[in-house]
């Protein structure tokens, strides 16, 4: 656990491109928007028994949290989160089981969802649209683990698009990120990585502040192997608003099945770390003097990490 968290202070030089060109976004919002409650209907009209939609989470449209493509730090993400009501509770596990059937039916893909995801009581699957590259997830989150009840969440996220006005040339990467072959990280740990660092930024529910230096993804390395590290802060925060928006992301890492912790911070800040129990992967959430708050994900490339919370 030392280990990984002293990994979220650290940065390799440049940021993880995977030797890809970067993607070229055309939407406007109401695209956007459209295309994903499109998706969301794809998944829910066919179900049953049929659930009602209560949308949630935080605002529809948001900074682009996944800057993994050295684009412009100005563009946008659409983001919906429902949950699916009007149904017991036993049935939320058949609802996301038959919500990636009917994304299956569309041809969309896997995105880092295995047989144990959807094999338990209360699976979780991931899968993006081809070709225009629209994340979503189907989501069981625990209400009563001994009778097996659950609550259906469906989330779509959009692509980065840029807004209204803004210039579509992507910003110039530094090129030794783009040259150093120690930064072609293994795509699943990096789709991890980031799935983990949506959620976390759902159960906030505050902005994200523009990328700082030293921010985003990177690589780390130590006797216990090769991670992928995902770090990002949110805008400056008054302290109460602080410790009710850790309060939610504990509540989403226990219900999520995380365990976690409150740890000290030097400046007296509040600081909460979480492991995954399948993955190993080690997530810090912490209140900083600025007002921010610091978010650093941290996921084994080769299987799960020895350290326990």
């Amino acid at each position: 656990m030392t280990t990984m968290v002293t990994a979220c202070g650290a940065q390799e030089d440049g940021q993880e491109t995977g030797g890809k060109t970067p993607k070229q976004v055309t939407m406007n919002e109401q695209q956007a928007v459209d295309r994903a409650e499109e998706i969301i209907h794809q998944a829910v009209d066919g179900m049953s028994p049929k659930p009602g939609l209560e949308r949630t989470g935080p605002e529809t449209v948001g900074p682009c949290i996944a800057r993994d493509d050295h684009g412009p730090d100005d563009r946008l993400q659409v983001t919906l989160f429902y949950k699916l009501t009007g149904v017991p509770g036993t049935e939320a596990k058949n609802l996301v089981l038959q919500a990636r059937d009917a994304w299956l039916k569309q041809g969309y893909k896997y995105n880092s969802s295995d047989k144990e995801d959807m094999s338990g009581p209360f699976p979780w699957v991931s899968m993006r649209t081809e070709p225009d590259d629209f994340w979503m997830e189907g989501i069981t989150g625990v209400l009563n683990r001994t009778t097996g009840e659950g609550l259906a969440t469906l989330k779509v996220r959009s692509p980065c698009f840029l807004p209204p006005g803004k210039s579509s040339a992507p910003t110039t990467a530094d090129p030794a990120a783009l040259e150093d072959p120690d930064l072609q990280v293994d795509g699943p740990a990096r789709h991890r990585a980031l799935g983990h660092s949506s959620r976390i930024y759902d159960a906030l529910r505050v902005g994200s502040a523009p990328a700082q230096p030293g921010e985003g993804l990177s690589t780390v390395r130590d006797e216990s192997g090769t991670s992928v590290h995902h770090t990002w802060s949110t805008e400056p925060l008054p302290e109460d608003e602080t410790v009710r928006a850790l309060a939610r992301t504990q509540a989403y890492f226990q219900s999520a099945g995380w365990s976690v912790r409150h740890v000290p911070t030097r400046g007296g800040t509040p600081a909460v770390v979480a492991r995954h129990p399948e993955e190993g992967t080690i997530a810090q959430v912490a209140g900083s003097t600025t007002g921010a708050v610091r978010v650093a994900v941290t996921t084994p490339v080769n299987g799960p990490a020895s350290a326990d919370v």
